[in-house]
Protein backbone atom coordinates (compact mmCIF):
# COMPACT_ATOMS: atom_id res chain seq x y z
CA UNK A 1 0.00 0.00 0.00
CA UNK A 2 2.99 1.96 1.07
CA UNK A 3 4.75 1.60 -2.16
CA UNK A 4 1.69 2.80 -4.29
CA UNK A 5 1.29 5.66 -2.61
CA UNK A 6 4.41 6.67 -3.27
CA UNK A 7 4.66 5.77 -6.88
CA UNK A 8 1.09 8.28 -6.99
CA UNK A 9 2.72 10.67 -5.52
CA UNK A 10 6.14 10.76 -7.41
CA UNK A 11 4.25 10.65 -10.47
CA UNK A 12 2.17 13.62 -9.32
CA UNK A 13 5.22 15.77 -8.59
CA UNK A 14 6.72 14.84 -12.15
CA UNK A 15 3.69 16.08 -13.37
CA UNK A 16 3.54 19.02 -11.47
CA UNK A 17 7.29 19.82 -12.30
CA UNK A 18 5.85 19.88 -16.24
CA UNK A 19 3.33 22.31 -15.46
CA UNK A 20 6.18 24.31 -13.54
CA UNK A 21 8.01 24.18 -16.32
CA UNK A 22 5.44 25.23 -18.78
CA UNK A 23 3.80 27.99 -16.53
CA UNK A 24 7.22 29.86 -14.64
CA UNK A 25 7.77 31.80 -18.00
CA UNK A 26 4.22 33.16 -17.73
CA UNK A 27 4.87 34.42 -14.43
CA UNK A 28 7.50 36.09 -16.29
CA UNK A 29 5.98 38.02 -18.68
CA UNK A 30 2.42 38.20 -16.95
CA UNK A 31 3.58 38.51 -13.13
CA UNK A 32 6.91 41.08 -13.64
CA UNK A 33 5.96 42.20 -17.18
CA UNK A 34 2.37 42.44 -17.02
CA UNK A 35 1.66 41.32 -20.29
CA UNK A 36 -1.33 38.88 -20.59
CA UNK A 37 0.43 36.52 -22.97
CA UNK A 38 -2.45 33.85 -23.82
CA UNK A 39 -0.29 32.70 -26.33
CA UNK A 40 2.18 31.16 -23.86
CA UNK A 41 1.41 27.71 -24.05
CA UNK A 42 1.59 27.84 -28.18
CA UNK A 43 5.64 28.35 -27.91
CA UNK A 44 5.18 25.25 -25.36
CA UNK A 45 3.57 23.47 -28.47
CA UNK A 46 6.59 24.50 -30.64
CA UNK A 47 9.34 23.33 -28.23
CA UNK A 48 7.75 19.88 -28.41
CA UNK A 49 7.42 19.79 -32.38
CA UNK A 50 11.01 21.38 -32.42
CA UNK A 51 12.31 18.39 -30.38
CA UNK A 52 10.32 15.45 -32.45
CA UNK A 53 12.03 17.92 -35.72
CA UNK A 54 15.69 17.65 -34.44
CA UNK A 55 15.38 13.87 -33.64
CA UNK A 56 13.57 12.36 -36.39
CA UNK A 57 14.55 14.74 -39.34
CA UNK A 58 17.63 16.02 -38.54
CA UNK A 59 18.84 12.12 -36.61
CA UNK A 60 20.13 14.45 -33.05
CA UNK A 61 20.03 12.20 -29.69
CA UNK A 62 17.81 13.46 -27.03
CA UNK A 63 20.41 15.97 -25.35
CA UNK A 64 21.46 17.93 -28.20
CA UNK A 65 17.71 17.86 -29.75
CA UNK A 66 16.28 19.14 -26.26
CA UNK A 67 18.71 22.16 -26.01
CA UNK A 68 18.29 22.83 -29.90
CA UNK A 69 14.63 22.79 -29.71
CA UNK A 70 14.86 25.08 -26.37
CA UNK A 71 16.83 27.37 -28.56
CA UNK A 72 14.91 27.59 -31.84
CA UNK A 73 11.77 28.15 -29.81
CA UNK A 74 13.59 31.01 -27.82
CA UNK A 75 14.34 33.15 -31.02
CA UNK A 76 10.99 32.52 -32.46
CA UNK A 77 9.53 33.36 -29.51
CA UNK A 78 11.95 36.90 -29.19
CA UNK A 79 10.64 37.48 -33.08
CA UNK A 80 6.96 36.79 -32.25
CA UNK A 81 7.54 39.53 -29.20
CA UNK A 82 9.41 42.26 -31.29
CA UNK A 83 7.60 41.76 -34.32
CA UNK A 84 3.84 41.52 -32.58
CA UNK A 85 3.45 41.94 -28.60
CA UNK A 86 5.52 44.45 -27.86
CA UNK A 87 3.44 47.12 -29.82
CA UNK A 88 0.45 46.29 -27.23
CA UNK A 89 2.76 46.87 -24.19
CA UNK A 90 0.95 48.67 -21.95
CA UNK A 91 -2.34 48.87 -23.54
CA UNK A 92 -5.71 47.19 -22.45
CA UNK A 93 -5.69 43.78 -20.69
CA UNK A 94 -8.43 42.63 -23.13
CA UNK A 95 -6.44 43.78 -26.28
CA UNK A 96 -3.25 41.92 -25.21
CA UNK A 97 -5.98 38.79 -24.64
CA UNK A 98 -7.37 39.04 -28.03
CA UNK A 99 -4.01 39.22 -29.70
CA UNK A 100 -2.47 36.30 -28.21
CA UNK A 101 -5.72 34.45 -28.47
CA UNK A 102 -5.63 34.77 -32.04
CA UNK A 103 -1.50 33.77 -32.24
CA UNK A 104 -2.52 30.77 -30.24
CA UNK A 105 -4.93 29.62 -32.67
CA UNK A 106 -2.69 30.24 -35.48
CA UNK A 107 0.06 28.46 -34.45
CA UNK A 108 -1.91 25.98 -33.75
CA UNK A 109 -3.65 25.88 -37.61
CA UNK A 110 0.18 26.06 -39.12
CA UNK A 111 1.29 23.15 -36.62
CA UNK A 112 -1.56 21.20 -37.92
CA UNK A 113 -0.54 22.21 -41.68
CA UNK A 114 2.86 21.31 -41.24
CA UNK A 115 3.09 17.97 -38.65
CA UNK A 116 -0.58 16.52 -39.51
CA UNK A 117 -3.60 16.12 -36.84
CA UNK A 118 -2.30 13.22 -35.18
CA UNK A 119 -0.88 12.46 -31.52
CA UNK A 120 3.27 12.39 -31.45
CA UNK A 121 5.34 10.21 -29.88
CA UNK A 122 8.83 10.08 -28.69
CA UNK A 123 11.44 7.54 -28.60
CA UNK A 124 13.54 8.11 -25.14
CA UNK A 125 17.31 7.78 -24.87
CA UNK A 126 17.99 4.07 -22.51
CA UNK A 127 19.61 6.25 -20.13
CA UNK A 128 15.90 7.71 -18.94
CA UNK A 129 13.95 4.55 -20.24
CA UNK A 130 13.37 1.65 -16.83
CA UNK A 131 13.35 2.35 -13.15
CA UNK A 132 15.22 2.83 -10.62
CA UNK A 133 14.54 0.52 -7.76
CA UNK A 134 15.61 1.60 -3.90
CA UNK A 135 14.61 -1.22 -1.74
CA UNK A 136 11.26 -1.97 -1.76
CA UNK A 137 10.56 1.14 -4.38
CA UNK A 138 10.45 1.56 -7.73
CA UNK A 139 11.13 5.03 -9.50
CA UNK A 140 10.76 5.45 -13.02
CA UNK A 141 13.77 7.60 -14.38
CA UNK A 142 11.90 9.56 -16.58
CA UNK A 143 9.84 10.97 -14.25
CA UNK A 144 13.28 11.31 -11.59
CA UNK A 145 14.57 13.24 -14.51
CA UNK A 146 11.58 15.98 -14.80
CA UNK A 147 11.82 16.29 -11.14
CA UNK A 148 15.51 16.99 -10.77
CA UNK A 149 15.47 19.27 -13.95
CA UNK A 150 12.17 21.38 -12.45
CA UNK A 151 14.60 22.04 -9.05
CA UNK A 152 16.80 22.91 -10.91
CA UNK A 153 15.53 25.38 -13.06
CA UNK A 154 13.87 26.80 -9.60
CA UNK A 155 16.76 27.03 -8.35
CA UNK A 156 18.36 28.79 -11.39
CA UNK A 157 15.29 31.24 -11.79
CA UNK A 158 15.44 32.04 -7.76
CA UNK A 159 19.20 32.89 -8.19
CA UNK A 160 18.89 34.54 -11.55
CA UNK A 161 16.07 37.42 -10.18
CA UNK A 162 17.93 37.75 -7.18
CA UNK A 163 21.51 37.86 -7.36
CA UNK A 164 21.74 38.74 -11.34
CA UNK A 165 22.31 42.69 -12.98
CA UNK A 166 19.89 41.11 -15.56
CA UNK A 167 17.32 40.23 -12.62
CA UNK A 168 17.63 43.46 -11.09
CA UNK A 169 17.16 45.76 -14.25
CA UNK A 170 14.34 43.59 -14.75
CA UNK A 171 12.76 44.21 -11.48
CA UNK A 172 13.77 48.08 -12.00
CA UNK A 173 12.15 48.14 -15.64
CA UNK A 174 9.43 46.79 -14.02
CA UNK A 175 8.56 48.74 -10.96
CA UNK A 176 9.23 51.97 -13.16
CA UNK A 177 10.13 52.31 -16.40
CA UNK A 178 10.84 55.51 -16.85
CA UNK A 179 13.06 55.96 -14.01
CA UNK A 180 14.59 52.97 -15.32
CA UNK A 181 15.31 54.53 -18.72
CA UNK A 182 16.57 57.92 -16.66
CA UNK A 183 18.93 55.35 -15.09
CA UNK A 184 20.41 53.87 -18.54
CA UNK A 185 18.53 50.87 -18.10
CA UNK A 186 17.14 49.70 -22.09
CA UNK A 187 14.07 48.73 -20.81
CA UNK A 188 13.11 47.42 -24.21
CA UNK A 189 16.07 45.04 -24.74
CA UNK A 190 15.43 43.96 -20.61
CA UNK A 191 11.74 42.99 -21.48
CA UNK A 192 12.78 41.09 -25.09
CA UNK A 193 15.24 39.18 -22.35
CA UNK A 194 12.94 38.17 -20.43
CA UNK A 195 10.57 37.48 -23.14
CA UNK A 196 13.36 35.16 -24.50
CA UNK A 197 13.80 33.62 -21.06
CA UNK A 198 10.11 32.78 -20.79
CA UNK A 199 9.96 31.44 -24.10
CA UNK A 200 12.85 29.24 -23.69
CA UNK A 201 10.84 27.56 -20.06
CA UNK A 202 7.93 26.93 -22.06
CA UNK A 203 10.10 25.16 -24.66
CA UNK A 204 11.77 23.21 -22.09
CA UNK A 205 8.72 22.20 -20.51
CA UNK A 206 6.74 21.59 -23.73
CA UNK A 207 9.73 19.73 -25.23
CA UNK A 208 9.94 17.49 -21.66
CA UNK A 209 5.94 16.82 -22.07
CA UNK A 210 5.99 14.67 -25.57
CA UNK A 211 6.94 11.35 -23.69
CA UNK A 212 4.90 12.40 -20.31
CA UNK A 213 1.64 13.83 -21.46
CA UNK A 214 1.55 13.48 -25.40
CA UNK A 215 1.31 15.99 -28.10
CA UNK A 216 -0.97 16.98 -30.39
CA UNK A 217 -2.03 20.41 -32.09
CA UNK A 218 -4.51 20.92 -29.30
CA UNK A 219 -1.83 21.08 -26.89
CA UNK A 220 -1.37 24.79 -26.74
CA UNK A 221 -5.33 25.02 -25.76
CA UNK A 222 -5.43 22.17 -23.63
CA UNK A 223 -2.55 23.55 -20.99
CA UNK A 224 -3.91 27.43 -21.52
CA UNK A 225 -3.71 28.97 -18.37
CA UNK A 226 -6.92 29.05 -17.61
CA UNK A 227 -6.42 30.53 -14.33
CA UNK A 228 -4.94 33.56 -16.22
CA UNK A 229 -8.14 34.15 -18.18
CA UNK A 230 -10.70 33.71 -15.96
CA UNK A 231 -8.43 36.38 -13.66
CA UNK A 232 -8.70 38.60 -16.90
CA UNK A 233 -12.41 37.88 -17.37
CA UNK A 234 -13.03 38.16 -13.74
CA UNK A 235 -12.09 41.70 -14.38
CA UNK A 236 -9.32 42.30 -12.06
CA UNK A 237 -7.27 42.92 -15.12
CA UNK A 238 -9.95 45.14 -17.13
Amino acid sequence: MLVNAIAVLLDGLAYGALLFLMSVGLSITLGLMGFVNLAHMAIAMLGGYALLTAMQTAGLSFAPALLLAVAATSVFGVALERGLFRFVYGAPPLAQVLLTVGALFMISAAVTYLWGPGLQSLRLPDVLNGRVQLGPFGFARYRLFLLAVGLAVLALLRLGMDRTRFGAMVRASVDDQDVARSLGIPVDKVFMGAFAVGSALAALGGALSVQAIGLDPGFGLKYLCWRCLSWCLAGRAL
